[in-house]
């Protein structure tokens, strides 16, 4: 007789179980993804990643279609408000850290989209420029963005607020700066080093 056949069947149920979920466990990889119904707030999770990102991470603020990709380095939030004042309060948040400024992105293909085609546009766009009055925007094709967002996520931690916006073209990317070292610092720096 073999050990497990000394072991009482009910105790076998236990150990089964243990099993299968430490093989489940060990299975997931990839992006995580997070409910704005989780007991932590997607602000508290924001707060909380900033302080781990850095240069040449990025956070996106994304409207309700934005697909949930196979990237390890994606991390997934989902909240239940509209996509305006989630990306003020990011841009709130990365703004007053020590560490980080954000470059923002912008899909071009919104500056096309009529109010024929889809009905609130033009508000839509009001309000963003609203709130983003006084910062530099740039604007790539939406697919130039996902080419960005492959080369990063493969290397650097990506977070992507998932929101409630049924508006295309409206999602926001911001790729994270170094605040308190610039390119042109940099640039002073190679070229002291390349006359040693």
């Amino acid at each position: 007789m073999n050990n497990i056949e000394k072991i009482p069947r009910a105790s076998l149920l236990p150990l089964i179980l243990f099993g299968l979920a430490s093989m489940v466990s060990s299975c997931i990889s990839g992006n995580q993804s997070v409910n704005s119904a989780d007991e932590e707030s997607w602000q508290t999770i924001l707060e909380n990643d900033l302080h781990l990102l850095g240069h040449r991470n990025w956070i996106l603020v994304v409207d309700k279609a934005f697909p949930e990709q196979s990237s390890p380095g994606m991390k997934y939030l989902y909240v239940e408000q509209d996509l305006l004042p989630t990306l003020e309060y990011v841009l709130e948040k990365v703004e007053a850290s020590s560490h980080v400024k954000p470059i923002i992105y912008q899909d071009k293909e919104l500056s096309f989209i009529t109010g024929e085609q889809v009905p609130g546009i033009e508000t839509f766009r009001s309000e963003a420029e609203k709130i983003l009055a006084g910062r530099e925007v740039n604007t790539l094709l939406h697919d130039e963005v996902f080419s960005m967002l492959d080369e990063s996520s493969s290397l650097f931690r990506v977070l992507v607020i998932k929101t409630n916006c049924t508006i295309p073209y409206t999602s926001v990317f911001l790729q994270l700066d170094c605040s308190y070292w610039g390119p042109d610092n940099e640039k002073i720096l190679r070229d002291l080093m390349s006359e040693k």
